[in-house]
């Protein structure tokens, strides 16, 4: 299968694991809330990959190369097997929480959820547009440069930034309060795969460290 068709699939067939996750949990596909999250966690992803396979195949490539298993180092392999399983829990709480109806999330609360989701996948498009090294997996490519410009002029590693505004966003779009415990497990270990890669950055890429001191936050301008 050539690299489009494969992306595209990949697009639908995740937002179907994704859909099956929830209504499963939830134990009904009378869930609202899922059906408009899932339809814009789609849609902005079928967007980004249209957007890499017409101006940055090769990164595509890249991100196509994911998940535990694509990590050469040990530590990230473990931060990537516990992130995916808060993951999964962010769908399956929501799910639980709406068969049993442990939360009462008002409809502005969703929105606002749903909201958090697509500006969080807008600033991926923004990080792919001035970073074509935004591999899935933490390596350095041979002629990788430091970014400077973007969203990196703010942050050190957007990408996550933008991450923890869509996984932010996921349990409120799904109406799920108790659905934030996961996001709340998960944050840890983005906070770990942050200094574990900047430990690798520091040493291997060239003009990392003046980077740094240019750029003081991580993840939350003002924060870290």
């Amino acid at each position: 299968m050539t690299l489009a068709p494969k992306a595209l699939l990949s697009v639908f067939l995740l937002g179907a694991i994704m859909g099956v996750v929830a209504f499963v949990a939830a134990g009904t596909i009378n869930y609202w809330q899922a059906w408009v999250y899932l339809f814009i966690f789609t849609i902005t992803s079928l967007l980004t990959t249209i957007y890499l396979i017409k101006n940055d195949p090769e990164l595509l490539k890249r991100r196509l190369r994911g998940g535990p298993t694509a990590e050469t180092r040990t530590s990230q392999r473990v931060i990537m097997a516990f992130t995916s399983l808060g993951f999964i829990g962010l769908l399956v709480v929501p799910g639980l929480d709406q068969r049993f109806g442990w939360s009462n999330v008002p409809v502005y609360e969703v929105i606002a959820g749903d909201t958090l989701v697509a500006i969080g996948f807008y600033f991926i498009y923004l990080v792919y547009r001035v970073n074509t090294y935004t591999s899935a997996t933490i390596e350095i490519a041979d002629d990788q440069k430091v970014i400077e410009s973007g969203p990196y002029s703010l942050v050190r590693h957007p990408m996550y930034s933008s991450a923890l505004l869509y996984l932010l966003g996921t349990p409120l779009a799904l109406g799920s309060y108790w659905g934030l415990v996961p996001f709340v497990v998960i944050v840890p270990f983005l906070i770990w795969r942050i200094l574990d890669e900047e430990k690798m950055l520091l040493g291997e890429l060239k003009g990392y460290e003046q980077y740094q001191h240019r750029v003081r936050y991580r993840l939350i301008p003002g924060v870290w």
